[in-house]
C-alpha cells in the first residue's frame, strides 16, 4: 500500500470539511464465544476490556511478552459473544494466535466471521449528521461507544485512526448500505493517498506503519489503549517499569521537510549516528507541505530537533501538524 502520491482533491476535502467513507475489504471480523471469553481476552491485551459496559469498546493492543506489538483491533462486548475488528489483512493471524493461546481448561471459541461482513468507516466533521439521516444517531456518544441497527454496528471512535465512525455492515446489505452513505452525500474514497494525508496530519498511528512488532505501544503513539490499573497481560511487566521509571527510549513524532520522504527512511543525526526511521510520510494540501511520521529516539524527538533522512534534512515538530 502505498502513501505517498498527491491526494485527490474532492476526496481530502471531504475528509477536512464534509463526510467520506473508506470501504475496507481487507479488514475483517472475528465472534468470540464462551463463558471465559472476556478472561481470555484480558490476560493477552493493554486495554481493560472485562471493564467495558454493554454498548462500550476499547482499542485494545496484544503484545509479546517482550511488550512488542503484534496486533491491535477493537474489541466490543456483546450480550451473547466478544466481536472483535482486526486491522488491514490480520483478521485470519489474530484467529489463529488466538486459537493457539486457549488452554485446556478455557470455555471459549474463536470464529472468523469476515466473509459474512462488510467493513466500513466513515470519517469528517460532517459524519455523524450523515448517520442520523439513516437512523444511526451517535452524535451525543463518548469515544469507544457503539450500537446496532438492523445488523449494522457503528463504533464512534475519536483517538484511533482518522476520528470517524467504524461499521460492520452484513455482506449481503454492504453495497446497499454503502450507495445510501454515497446518496446522503458521503464521498467514497477511491484511493488511500487522501485518507493517509489526513492520517498524517493528525498525527495518527496505524497498524502496518507505526504499529508493528518493531515497538511497543508507548513507542507507537498508542499509550492511551494501555491501561495502568488492570491486571496481568502479557507484556506488562515491561510496559509498567517503562511508564514507572520514565524509560520509553522513543516514540512516535512529526518530520517535516522540503522534500517527500519514503516510509522505512533511516534517520540519522548530523554526525551519521542512528536517530530514528519514518513510519508514515504524506504530502498535505492544507498546509502545502510534505509531512511525515517517524519513530524517533529520545535524544532527537523534542520540537525543532534537526535530523538527516538520507541527503534530506528533517525537522522534529509536536503531533498534530494540524488540527
Amino acid at each position: 500500500m502505498s502513501n505517498l502520491s498527491q491526494p485527490g482533491t474532492q476526496e481530502y476535502a471531504a475528509l477536512r470539511t464534509g463526510a467520506a467513507v473508506q470501504r475496507k475489504a481487507d479488514h475483517g471480523a472475528l465472534i468470540l464465544r464462551g463463558l471465559d471469553r472476556l478472561d481470555f481476552v484480558q490476560r493477552m491485551t493493554t486495554n481493560d476490556v472485562v471493564a467495558l459496559a454493554f454498548g462500550q469498546s476499547a482499542v485494545t493492543v496484544l503484545t509479546s511478552p517482550t511488550a512488542r506489538i503484534l496486533f491491535t483491533f477493537t474489541a466490543l462486548p456483546r450480550e451473547e459473544d466478544l466481536l472483535l475488528l482486526p486491522a488491514a489483512s490480520e483478521g485470519g493471524a489474530l484467529a489463529r494466535h488466538l486459537r493457539s493461546n486457549i488452554f485446556f481448561m478455557d470455555k471459549v471459541t474463536v470464529e472468523d466471521v469476515s466473509d459474512g461482513y462488510q467493513r466500513l468507516r466513515i470519517m469528517g466533521p460532517q459524519a455523524g449528521a450523515r448517520l442520523d439521516q439513516l437512523g444511526l444517531s451517535l452524535a451525543d456518544a463518548d469515544d469507544g461507544d457503539w450500537i446496532e441497527r438492523d445488523g449494522v454496528i457503528v463504533v464512534r471512535q475519536e483517538r484511533y485512526d482518522v476520528p470517524g465512525y467504524e461499521m460492520l455492515v452484513p455482506a449481503t446489505a454492504g453495497d446497499n448500505f454503502l450507495a445510501r452513505l454515497i446518496a446522503g452525500g458521503v464521498t467514497e474514497l477511491q484511493d488511500e493517498s487522501a485518507y493517509h494525508a489526513r492520517r498524517v496530519e493528525l498525527g495518527r498511528p496505524l497498524p502496518g506503519f507505526e504499529a508493528t512488532a518493531d515497538y511497543n505501544p508507548l513507542e507507537a503513539g498508542l499509550a492511551w489503549a494501555c491501561s495502568e490499573s488492570k491486571g496481568c497481560y502479557t507484556g506488562q511487566e515491561i510496559i509498567a517499569r517503562q511508564i514507572t521509571y520514565d524509560k520509553v527510549t522513543r516514540s512516535l513524532a512529526g518530520l517535516r521537510s522540503d522534500r517527500l520522504l519514503e516510509a522505512g527512511a533511516p534517520l540519522t543525526d548530523r554526525e551519521g549516528k542512528p536517530a530514528g526511521v519514518v513510519t508514515s510520510a504524506a504530502y498535505s494540501p492544507a498546509l502545502d507541505a510534505p509531512l511525515a511520521l517517524a519513530i524517533v529516539k529520545r535524544a532527537h524527538n523534542q520540537p525543532g530537533g534537526q535530523l538527516l533522512a538520507g541527503d534530506s534534512a528533517v525537522t522534529v515538530v509536536a503531533l498534530p501538524f494540524e488540527g
